[in-house]
This record gives structure tokens, sequence and C-alpha cells, in this order.
């Protein structure tokens, strides 16, 4: 907390009377004399309470009912105890709100990490640093906006209840809309709506919104997280990892001053230009697999004897598929190796059906992830605006959805008929915020940087 700032005129009384409010954190009693800790909004003010200036009935008042965590208004003269501390002598005193329960002690802190999120206004209470890093948190989304808004962006809203869910792979929350009788769902993003601005004219669009998926928790993921994204046409992926490079540069220097942070015992430097490399050299590189010598039967077997769970869950869902195998050996084995900013590029074209297939090899498509300290920061694609493409995607994707695959993405037929209209060439952008503040903030959980993550409902028995 900070405190009024000290000054050497020991004992100097200061001419007028302030009024003032806060909370009660701390209370000292000597005799007649009490000394009270007032914050407010990070500011401390010690208070005097005197039996012979507030009186009789009004310091017996006090000496019964004032309680760590009350809220009092005050009034009185200011002055300097010997020590150069700046002090409230009180005069009147006001009761605001009475708190039932007391605070935690202040002097060890709040430290149990479920008790920290499950009631974060304690965390915030007790613990400075996480009412630092939230305003951090607020900065960065401001600095967000920002630039965006500098690079000639237009910010705009999406629905966040719609009447087919799509833009990634993710399985979707459901709800009901009563008045209509329908089945909506919650966004898992905001790509398809997006997308239908350019068709509709705006070259530049972003949105910092709420995404929902409805998916594992664990220290990067949470079901509700905040995401920015944004489409620029006559744009490729290309174009995307410059403003990427751009953006995330500017944050840093915006909160640390500086291009290189510290994450996890790391120094992460965000200097651009960033190390790029196909997800294909990146196997080669750090695992040693060159998968384009490799038959389909040693695909599937290095990925069922490095990741058997998702091996069975892939098989389960979609049966072998050859793209969506290497991208789960790369993930298995190769991100937690890419320490420094690192765009992997040119994926398997099984893995997105959303994506424009790569200029120069058709089994491939033109996307990028951005991973920095093995987590993955932003994904991008040279986007598809091909509606007869789209649509066969579609209908493919339709198509493993009837066999089983609960992954597969939705028709969206709404989607299509944008389409048909004509869209620019445009290079889109999703950027995870929280991670992004896990970063700047050297958080290595997610939970830290969201003020109400979600948590399992509690044992009420």
């Amino acid at each position: 907390m900070r405190e009024i700032v000290r000054t050497p005129e020991a004992g100097t009384i200061i001419s007028g009377e302030l009024a003032t409010v806060g909370r009660v954190t701390a209370i000292r009693r000597h005799g007649g004399m009490t000394f009270v800790d007032l914050v407010d909004d990070d500011l401390r003010l010690q208070c005097q309470f005197r039996l012979d200036v507030i009186g009789e009935e009004g310091y017996d008042f006090f000496r019964r009912y004032v309680e760590r965590g009350d809220f009092l208004g005050v009034s009185g003269r200011l002055f300097h105890t010997r020590m150069g501390e700046l002090t409230l002598e009180v005069k009147r005193m006001t009761m605001l709100s009475k708190a039932l329960y007391d605070l935690p002690g202040s002097w060890h802190g709040l430290s149990n990490v479920e008790t920290r999120y499950r009631q974060r206004y304690l965390d915030l209470l007790i613990n400075q640093d996480v009412r630092d890093l939230f305003r951090i948190r607020s900065s960065i989304i401001s600095g967000v906006r920002a630039f965006m808004d500098a690079q000639g962006f237009l910010e705009v809203e999406t629905p966040l209840i719609q009447e087919s869910y799509g833009g990634a792979t993710a399985r979707p929350f459901t709800t009901h809309v009563n008045y209509l009788g329908e089945t909506r769902y919650l966004q898992i993003s905001p790509e398809l709506y997006l997308k239908r601005l350019t068709i509709g004219g705006y070259n530049r669009v972003y949105t910092i919104c709420k995404n929902f998926r409805n998916e594992e928790i664990d220290v990067t993921h949470n079901p509700e997280f905040t995401m920015m994204e944004c489409y620029q046409a006559y744009a490729d992926y290309s174009d995307i990892m410059e403003l990427t490079e751009a953006l995330f540069s500017t944050l840093a220097r915006d909160v640390h001053g500086s291009q290189v942070v510290r994450y996890n015992g790391a120094k992460v430097d965000l200097t651009p230009p960033w190390r790029r490399i196909t997800m294909y050299d990146a196997l080669r590189e750090v695992a040693g697999i060159d998968v384009d010598g490799l038959r389909d039967s040693e695909v599937s077997e290095l990925l069922m004897d490095c990741d058997p769970e998702n091996y069975g869950r892939l098989m389960r869902r979609r049966g072998y598929n050859r793209g969506l195998f290497i991208a789960q050996l790369f993930d298995r084995l190769c991100q937690s190796c890419l320490i420094q900013p690192t765009f992997v590029t040119d994926y398997p074209k099984e893995t997105v059906p959303l994506c424009k297939v790569h200029r120069e090899d058709p089994d491939l498509i033109e996307r990028f992830e951005l991973f920095i300290s093995g987590m993955e920061m932003a994904n991008a694609y040279t986007e598809l605006n091909d509606p007869v493409l789209q649509q066969r995607l579609f209908e493919e994707e339709m198509s493993r959805a009837r066999d089983g695959d609960a992954d597969a993405h939705p028709y969206d037929e709404d989607f299509l008929e944008a389409l048909r209209y004509g869209m620019p060439p445009t290079g889109g952008l999703g950027v995870g915020v929280d991670r992004l503040v896990m970063l700047l903030t050297d958080n290595t959980s997610i939970k830290e940087t969201i003020l109400f993550p979600m948590m399992r409902r509690r044992d009420e028995g």
C-alpha cells in the first residue's frame, strides 16, 4: 500500500481540517488514545482517536463498535507525529458500513490459492501485488485498443449468443432463447462475424471480446476467456506476423519500458523480427522427425507412443488423419521447446477448414501460431475467401460430424451466403488476452490473470 508521504517537520500542525473516508485495516490501542489505519484506493492515512478530543460518548462508541473492515467517515485536523507521519486527529466520526467478518491477517496475507480465487475480493483487499496486477491487465487491454486504433482498425462488437457456433475447433456452451423457442450457442470465436464485416466493406476491424469453450480447465485454459481478434483486407499471414510483432513489442515497452521481459525464470526478447519456422522444419529440428518421409502407419505409431491420450481421442472421433496427427506430434514434441517468440507456419490443410491453401503446396495452409515460453499466444490465417471451396470443406466437416466427430466445424449457410457476395483477400489474427497478461506480468497460471476464474462448485455437503 502506498502511504501518505512523510515530511521532516515532526509534530507540525497543518492548518485547516480534513474530511475523508476509508476502510479500517488496523487498530492500535494505547489507553485513552487509539491509532487507526484508514485506507481508500490504496492510500493509507493514520487516524488518531483521543478521549479528550472526540469526547467520552464518541470514544466509547468507537472502542465498542469499530473493528477492522468497517468503513468510517472522519474529520479533524492534520498534523505530523514525532516520527514524521501524517496523521488525522479525529474530532468527528460516522460509521458508514459495518463489516460482520474480520479481515484476514494483513501481516501474513492471504496465501491459500483456492480461497484467493473463490474470494477474489479478499485477495484484492489483502494482497497489494494482486491489485497492481489487475491494474496492469487493464492498462494492457487499453494498450491493445490504442495500438489497433492507431493502425486504422475499427473496433466492433459481435454477438455472443449465436445461431451457429464456429471459427474454432471447440465445443460450445448451449443455451435456449425462450421467446424464439430455439437453441443458441455462446460464442467460441468472433471470426465468422468479423469476416462478414470485411465483406460489408470494413477493411480493418477488431474486437476485444469474451469467448466460451466448453473444454478443459488448466494453467493455460479457462472456459471463459478474453480474445482480441482482428481482420485486415488485402493482407496475408506474412503481413499479420509483422502486425503481431509490433503489437507485442509495443505492449512490452508500455508495461516494462523494454522489449525484454522475464517470464518463468527466463528472459524473453520481444524485439522484432521474430523467428519463423514451418511446422515440418520444427519437427525435424526439435524432434528429429522428417514427416515427409514417413508412411501413414509410422506417423500413427509415433503419436500412439508419445501421446496415447490424444491418439485415442483422435482415433475415436476422426479415425486416422495424417494432417491432424502431424499437428499433434508437433504439439507434443516441439511446443514446450519454443521459449523465444517463434512463428510456426504452414500447417497441414486438415487442421483448419477456414484457411487459404498454401500458394506453393496444396497439402498445407497459410496459417501460423505464435509460441512464447512454450505457450501458444496467437493464431492467424490467410483467410479462405473462395465460397465454393469453403462450402465443400464445410460439407466434409459435416460428414465427420455425422460419423461422431464432436470437433467437426458446423455447416454455416448464412456465412456462406455472405461469402458468395465476395470477400477481399484478408489476413486474420486472434490473440489470447489472458495469456498475454500472463506473459507481461510473469504469471504461469491463467487463473492469476482473471479476476473470477471458473472453479469447481464447492461440495455443499
